[in-house]
């Protein structure tokens, strides 16, 4: 057996999408003749909880846990909030409150963004960095992974191979200075100079680069004009972890249900697919009758305000955050799955995680979004699903239309292929190809 060294902010108790990459990635290396090695924090600041997930470490992965400083609590004592509460990314999902807590709220967004950087969590960088150097060398490791976001952890792997020179490849599940939050973090133009140049940095300095679609390899190799990166970046897109048998009896839901599952943002709330779904409730009364709304996790208050501006609220079933067991019952269960990308310059790079437990589920999906993204591609590909650009409100009325006729004729469902090529222990043996 090898050891592997995985450097990431997100492990079980934290729920969510952020954390099933890498610990998918652990549950399969043994299987492939890799000890996991997982170094990750004590007392993280999770966005949602969800210790369901503790059954997927597998015996043979040693977890190491440190404690880490970061600045939410003085955030939440500021504005008053209790110490359990949630947030979102880089305090921008949070709700703008009026007076004081409005000023308040701003002036955290910009020391968040000016005085952090690459995130919150940079002050773990050094104390992790002098224990890695001693760890790595202890257990003869020679090949260490990061997990960004939280690009500090990048920072972290970074400082470890300059001093010991092991194998480094950084695996970029999100952007860095193109992710969608980042323009509401109030950065100077030297802040973000600074995160260019970490992020240039870390694209140079490790030894393979790992991400999860073709539009963000191209984004990443194209930050880099001093020389071509593109022969060391490799995608290896996210997955599902299921048996695929479509052939199995679920108990699909009596009303015809579109479904969200995840986190559903404000950028990812489109005036299009409400105004088409109204259209669609106004011009037959069947499709009124039969019509349910259900979002499954947490919601962005100006979704709701669109489904009551929209007159929809009558159809709208609000389920709030479940386990990832439980998340997959409700994908399994829909008539139809809505994936909705958020629209910003880089939405043609974006690959969220539902997309590929969406993809497994069996169920027709409807995505708003680019055409021609990565998305798109995949959706395409294993024939599961339409897409409807988000301002496209007669296309996504047709799609609606269509998809509603086949669950009057009870034939509403995905006809999927190549969905092999995702499951996530045949992407655990291409990580293994690099390792090796």
């Amino acid at each position: 057996m090898k050891d592997v060294l995985i450097i990431t902010y997100y492990w079980p108790p934290s729920g969510g999408s952020g954390v099933q990459r890498w610990l998918k990635f652990v549950k399969y290396l043994p299987q492939f003749g890799y000890i996991p090695h997982v170094y990750t924090v004590e007392n993280g600041e999770y966005p949602v909880i969800d210790n369901t997930l503790e059954k997927d470490i597998p015996k043979e992965a040693i977890i190491i846990k440190k404690p880490i400083i970061e600045p939410y609590g003085f955030y939440k004592k500021l504005l008053g909030h209790k110490k359990n509460k949630k947030l979102g990314h880089g305090f921008v999902g949070e709700r703008n409150k009026s007076g004081f807590k409005k000023l308040m709220h701003s002036f955290a967004l910009w020391v968040r963004g000016n005085f952090f950087i690459p995130d919150a969590r940079v002050m773990w960088v050094k104390p992790s960095v002098d224990f890695l150097t001693d760890y790595v060398k202890s257990n003869n490791i020679t090949t260490i992974i990061s997990s960004g976001t939280p690009h500090s952890m990048h920072l972290i792997a970074q400082g470890v191979k300059q001093r010991t020179g092991v194998k480094w490849i950084a695996d970029f599940r999100d952007p860095w200075t193109g992710v969608y939050y980042l323009k509401d973090m109030k950065l100077s133009n030297s802040s973000f100079q600074k995160h260019l140049k970490l992020e240039k940095e870390v694209l140079l300095n490790c030894d393979v680069i790992t991400t999860v679609g073709n539009h963000l390899a191209k984004n990443l190799s194209a930050l880099v004009k001093e020389k071509d990166i593109s022969d060391k970046i490799v995608v290896l897109p996210n997955g599902f972890d299921r048996e695929l048998n479509f052939e199995q009896h679920n108990e699909l839901d009596k009303k015809f249900s579109i479904v969200y599952i995840g986190l559903f943002s404000k950028e990812q709330n489109h005036s299009a697919y409400w105004k088409a779904l109204r259209a669609c409730v106004d011009e037959d009364v069947d499709f009124a009758k039969d019509l349910e709304l259900k979002c499954v996790g947490n919601i962005d208050p100006s979704i709701e305000e669109a489904i009551i501006e929209n007159n929809l609220f009558p159809y709208f079933k609000k389920v709030g955050f479940v386990s990832h067991a439980e998340a997959e019952s409700y994908q399994r269960n829909a008539q139809v799955l809505l994936l909705s990308i958020n629209n910003y310059p880089g939405a043609k790079e974006m690959l969220t995680g539902k997309l590929f437990e969406y993809i497994a589920s069996g169920r027709p999906i409807l995505c708003l979004g680019p055409q021609d993204g990565d998305a798109a591609a995949i959706i395409n590909n294993t024939s599961t699903g339409e897409i409807a650009e988000w301002d496209d409100e007669l296309k996504i009325k047709a799609i609606l239309k269509k998809y509603y006729a086949l669950f009057r004729a009870n034939d509403l469902k995905a006809h999927p292929k190549n969905l092999e090529n995702y499951h996530r222990k045949n992407l655990t043996q291409a990580l293994t190809k690099l390792l090796n």
